[in-house]
């Protein structure tokens, strides 16, 4: 049985006698022009250049992370309370966890032995001197004791996401068990979520802008010459990611969801190429929700696996970079690792990736699989350098990675809409509509046989 079939894509306006770029080619366009500038800017000496991609990078990033924290605090308590719509939701969420772990685990598998092969750390010329501490460390005990926070305001000033995530988990869960008494506040929850998912998408039509700022920045200021210290190693994380993203996932689909990868892409490419672009999963959250169901996945069941993997399924950042980056770091500093070494980096990957929801980017997970293995922290110095050019292939992984599993799930429970699936294009996914709030009764994604 299939779900509802997807609502139509309301048609793109356009001014009159001005053909549409395609956003796909604005993002290209604006990598080019962003390489060009920021190699002007570096091999010209033109600091006024360099500044002003800095500066445009900044605010496109500033603006998203402006979202951040009232987006994953709305995203998740709606979605929470959006399961009481589903049939056998607890089996749903089940599964999801359960893919999310299987995933991390193959991906963390791969970087394990890319590493092994290829020696990352070796011919580097890197010391460890060239190293220094992160102001930000993670260790179980942190881990733990930083999912409650000590008061309803510090998580949203300083972004702490983990804690958002708590915060708004117990908010959806008291809102279930409040039953019709918390309608008002769901009706709420639910306004702000779709002003906040509107003003979001507008700052996403800048990411062509964005990218301009933040590639040549990153030319501009690093050059090719870090890039060739850290060949390897950087040639190792993006050869990861592809495996998974091209390889591992692709499988999955055909072997397990039997369903052709080619049509997951077409409906992913959006919410992948953003992703690239933006380094954020969170940021790209309405883009991968809006292409997930584009995929055939109901909405119910997206509106809670979307927001459930932006914040804690990271395959690229939480088990491809680790694995290799640990092995990156013991070379450097002639740590020998065992077997022992390996199985505890796997565990980490795939128990303790919720806690990348911390801080931006992967360095927090890095640090929580450093202290695990008993690895100077140190070492997390040597790759911030080189992190911007890694973090794009990451969570380009990560958000395929998101829109990947609940697929897979609904194809396995029966709740996939074929014909959806089968036909979603790589089209640019439109501005969501408000859409007439649906009603309460449940039963909305079919019953899973």
């Amino acid at each position: 049985m299939s779900a509802n079939p997807a609502t139509p894509t309301p048609a793109r306006r356009r001014i009159p006698g001005i053909p549409s770029v395609p956003f796909w080619a604005q993002i290209v366009t604006g990598l080019v022009l962003g390489a060009l500038l920021g190699w002007l800017a570096r091999s010209q000496d033109i600091s006024w250049l360099h500044t002003t991609l800095g500066q445009i990078g900044d605010i496109f990033v500033q603006l998203l992370k402006l979202a951040v924290a009232p987006l994953v605090f709305f995203a998740i308590l709606v979605s929470i309370t959006n399961l009481r719509k589903v049939n056998n939701a607890a089996r749903l969420a089940g599964r999801t966890l359960l893919w999310f772990m299987i995933t991390s685990l193959i991906a963390v598998a791969i970087g394990l032995a890319i590493g092994l092969l290829t020696d990352p750390g070796a011919g580097t010329g890197l010391t460890p001197k060239d190293g220094a501490k992160p102001d930000h460390a993670g260790s179980w005990i942190d881990f733990l004791t930083g999912i409650v926070p000590t008061d309803v305001v510090t998580p949203f000033t300083e972004l702490n996401v983990l804690q958002i995530v708590f915060m708004a988990a117990v908010a959806g869960i008291a809102a279930l068990k409040l039953g019709d008494r918390a309608k008002p506040v769901l009706a709420l929850s639910e306004a702000v979520l779709e002003l906040l998912q509107k003003a979001l998408w507008w700052v996403i039509r800048l990411a062509p802008l964005g990218t301009v700022g933040l590639i040549g920045y990153a030319i501009a200021d690093y050059g090719w010459d870090l890039i060739g210290k850290y060949a390897t190693f950087t040639a190792d994380v993006y050869i990861g990611c592809a495996i998974v993203l091209f390889g591992v996932y692709p499988l999955l689909l055909a072997t397990v969801a039997k369903l052709n990868p080619l049509q997951f892409y077409k409906g992913a490419w959006p919410a992948i190429q953003l992703a690239f672009v933006s380094r954020s999963s969170v940021g790209t959250m309405p883009v991968t929700q809006k292409s997930t169901e584009r995929l055939g996945v109901p909405k119910e069941y997206t509106s809670f696996a979307v927001p459930f993997g932006a914040t804690t399924k990271m395959d690229g950042c939480a088990a491809i970079y680790p694995a290799l980056a640990a092995i990156f770091i013991a070379q450097i500093f002639d740590v020998q690792l065992g077997i022992q070494d390996y199985l505890l980096i796997a565990f980490v990957s795939v128990v303790g990736s919720a806690a990348t929801a911390g801080l931006t980017g992967a360095t927090v997970m890095l640090t929580l699989t450093l202290s695990t293995l008993g690895l100077p922290l140190e070492g997390v110095g040597l790759l911030l350098a080189i992190d911007p050019v890694l973090d794009m292939m990451r969570t380009a992984t990560n958000v395929a990675g998101q829109a990947l599993v609940p697929v897979i799930v609904a194809a396995r429970e029966k709740i996939l809409d074929l014909d959806a699936y089968n036909s979603a294009s790589a089209s640019p996914v439109d501005e969501p509509e408000p859409e007439p709030r649906a009603t309460d009764e449940p039963g909305a994604v079919p019953a899973v046989a």
